[in-house]
């Protein structure tokens, strides 16, 4: 086999998210969430689970940076649960769930593992969302002041700052298709999140410059590589479309260039235009260090002039995984080309790219999950030869560092390189995190 070095200095980690893994949903003043509020409610779950407890992670989250460690993972992300911190979403704060986040930090470290921390992943205090959450403009100046406290009291340990994971999901799934949390499916409620979401990014970013912390801050974004159906003009038009509406939605706003006419004319010709007010583009576009690109699969698209939009999915052609997704892992590096190629080479990090494979443990308990291992060996490669041509990407967060509640899915779905035991919190390191360990001492990918 061939060994694809990665550029000196190249980090590797995993991500995880504060809903999927903490529980301890109801302990120390933390107040609850939308996703507490959404698993409590019946049918909106696949196994009807919630994450009361998922991996427990906040009592046990010594052990899991040890078994970090042991992996030799060299930068960890998490996200910050906001009522956690926050009870209430804005005023009073809670000493105790800071202190945990502060343990957290200081044991990573302890280990020589950099936190990278996303303000962000989808867990609305519940009591915003009482108050329209991100439909409500007021959200970019509660999240600033969230942002800023967190800035406050990590910043002299955490470097690495994410605004938001992934916007497209946590508006389009939970505010028009209402498959998420909070569950609302309303168009005009759609349109003013996509642009509430991005103001809290360029709030949230201005306030960290206003903080005068050392370090980086970003945002992250769910992706998809589009490639045409077939060769005829009108699909690569509708390849053009699916970006606009997937994906220059949200990166033509942080790079300065707006938003999508196609996307803005959408919404216009149906009553819910995006309520975009004098100076907020300005604010939209403060300037990032980074982008955080999330990706774990390509979409096949064709043309649909009979779709508001312009376009739709074509079938599949390529093998599906458990989530639906195509096993297509040539398309991280061409995102990575096309999105750097797009917006002028920024700085990039892998934010998120992993594998559903719901691999079981064997007669002798080890879990031999060789589909993820393969399809993690091609996203690398491709990852690779986007850097040769010249794609500045930096680090690389394998999702997930262990199995967790999958949102919608409960526990239906796997994406760890450790097998979570539900039952009894025993974590157990698949086939895919001693390849992984590989990956990180080597700084490559055996090919």
């Amino acid at each position: 086999m061939t060994l694809l070095r990665f550029p000196d200095g190249f980090q590797w980690g995993a991500a995880t998210a504060s809903y999927q893994i903490e529980g301890a949903y109801n302990e120390d003043d933390r107040g609850l969430s939308i996703w507490d509020t959404f698993t409590h409610q019946p049918d909106r779950i696949q196994d009807g689970s919630t994450g009361d407890v998922a991996c427990d992670h906040y009592h046990r989250y010594r052990d899991d940076v040890a078994l970090m460690a042991s992996l030799g993972l060299q930068t960890y992300r998490f996200s910050v649960s906001w009522s956690r911190v926050m009870p209430f979403g804005r005023g009073a704060i809670s000493e105790k769930g800071l202190g945990f986040y502060d343990r957290l930090i200081d044991a990573l470290l302890e280990k020589g593992i950099q936190p990278a921390v996303t303000l962000y992943h989808w867990d609305l205090p519940q009591s915003l969302q009482d108050l329209g959450g991100w439909s409500n403009r007021a959200i970019a100046d509660w999240f600033a002041d969230y942002a800023s406290l967190l800035y406050e009291r990590f910043g002299d340990r955490v470097t690495r700052w994410i605004t938001l994971n992934e916007p497209i999901v946590f508006t389009n799934m939970g505010h028009r298709i209402g498959v998420l949390a909070p569950g609302i499916r309303d168009l005009p409620i759609y349109g003013r999140t996509i642009h509430h979401a991005l103001l809290a990014h360029g709030r949230a970013v201005q306030a960290f410059r206003a903080s005068g912390r050392q370090g980086e801050i970003g945002i992250t974004n769910a992706n998809t590589s589009f490639e045409p159906a077939d060769d005829s003009p009108e699909t690569a038009q509708a390849v053009e479309l699916a970006r606009d509406f997937q994906s220059r939605v949200f990166h033509g706003p942080v790079y300065g260039r707006g938003y999508p006419a196609s996307l803005l004319a959408y919404h216009e010709a149906r009553g819910a235009a995006l309520p975009i007010e004098p100076g907020d583009m300005e604010i939209i576009a403060a300037p990032t260090d980074f982008l955080g690109v999330n990706l774990y699969s390509r979409g096949l698209i064709e043309a649909s002039p009979g779709r508001g939009v312009g376009y739709t999915h074509a079938a599949p052609r390529l093998p599906l995984l458990p989530m639906g997704y195509e096993a297509a892992p040539h398309a991280l590096g061409d995102f990575v080309r096309w999105v750097s190629n797009e917006y002028g080479r920024p700085r990039i990090y892998i934010t998120e790219n992993g594998v559903c494979d719901n691999t079981e443990p064997g007669p002798d308990g080890a879990i031999d999950d060789a589909q993820r291992v393969e399809l993690l060996r091609g996203f690398l490669a491709g990852l690779h030869g986007a850097i040769q041509d010249g794609a500045d990407v930096r680090a690389f967060y394998q999702w997930s560092l262990y199995d967790n509640f999958e949102w919608a899915f409960g526990y239906t779905k796997r994406f760890g390189m450790v097998w979570t035991d539900f039952a009894t919190q025993r974590r157990i390191p698949k086939r895919s995190a001693a390849w992984y360990s590989d990956v990180v001492r080597q700084n490559g990918v055996e090919v």
